[in-house]
Formats: structure tokens, sequence, C-alpha cells
């Protein structure tokens, strides 16, 4: 199989299921953002040095392949079969959040982002992660998607939000509060 087909050479790529649509369509900006994500997260898998942290994130990143394989399959193409998420993909991050959050103090301010490398990762893949929620909220709203996708990004914002200061208390870099001027 080559890498390169010259057949999105002008401005078109397929859906999963064959239909051509412009790069610039909503759902490839969708899907194309999860990928971004993903890459996002083989990063702080890469940097990670917690066997089951770098296991989870692995685990991420295929709910993310089976997030974008939805995405990019077409919705007017009824027969097409694309791997499913689930609630208990959704509950995991949950019990994930809350186990990290016992090990933390309480947050009583925003946190700006930064502190050490690897916590700066962490808080701009939280970024992609919104951006991909927003773009997927915005194409529920004119095409089908499933509702869990954006509960899984939801989800998983609050994850990388609450690992960014996990990595941080275990790095023993110093958590910065925003405090507005007066």
């Amino acid at each position: 199989m080559k890498i390169y087909t010259k057949t999105g050479d002008v401005g078109e790529t397929s859906l999963f299921g064959g239909r051509r649509v412009l790069k610039s369509e909503l759902r490839i900006d969708a899907y194309g953002t999860v990928d971004e994500l993903n890459s996002w997260i083989g990063l702080l898998r890469d940097v990670s040095t917690d066997t089951k942290q770098k296991e989870l994130l692995k685990e991420i990143q295929d709910r993310l392949f089976t997030l974008g394989s939805s995405l990019a399959a077409d919705p007017q193409n009824a027969k097409l079969k694309t791997p499913d998420l689930h609630e208990s993909d959704v509950e995991l991050l949950e019990k994930t959040i809350d186990a990290m959050d016992l090990q933390l103090e309480p947050l009583r301010n925003f946190i700006l982002p930064g502190g050490h490398v690897h916590v700066s990762y962490c808080h701009i893949a939280r970024t992609v992660c919104r951006r991909a929620e927003r773009l997927c909220v915005a194409l529920h709203h004119s095409s089908e998607i499933p509702l869990i996708a954006i509960k899984y990004l939801n989800r998983l914002s609050d994850f990388l939000f609450t690992l960014s200061r996990k990595m941080a208390k275990d790095l023993g870099a110093e958590e910065m509060n925003w405090l507005p001027r007066k």
C-alpha cells in the first residue's frame, strides 16, 4: 500500500465509506483534531515513567482511534460498522480522576499551565482535547455523531487536567495559582 495516492491533491479526501468531501469540512477538522490529540497523548506516554500510567495512556489512544474512526465514517452510509465507545470508557476516566484527586491538595484557584515540561505537555493535550470537543459539538448540530464521543472528550479533558496536577506533584514542580490583579 502506497502512503500517497495523489487523490487529495485538490483539497478533497474520502470518508470511511468512500464519499469524497472537502478537507475543510467540519467532520474532517473534528477527526483531524482527535488525531492531533492522540499524538499529544503519545508524547505524554513517552515521557511517563509510571507503567500503569503508560498503559492507561495507550488505552486512551486506542479509544481516540475508535472515536476518530466513528467521526471519519460517512453518516450517509448506514451499513458501515465502526468500533464503539462504551460508557465503561468514560467510567474508567472518572475512576482514575477520583483516584488521582485523593492524592492532591484541594483545588482552590485556577492554575497556570506549566511548572515542568511534562506538565506543559499535559496542558497542551488538555486544550487540544477541548478543541476536539468543541468541534464535535458543532458537528453534532449539523450531522450525526454518537453523543458518547462528546461525553468522552469532556471527561478526557478533566482527566488531563487532573493528570497535569498529579504529574506536577510527582515531579516536585510548583503548581502556579492564577491570582488576578486587584
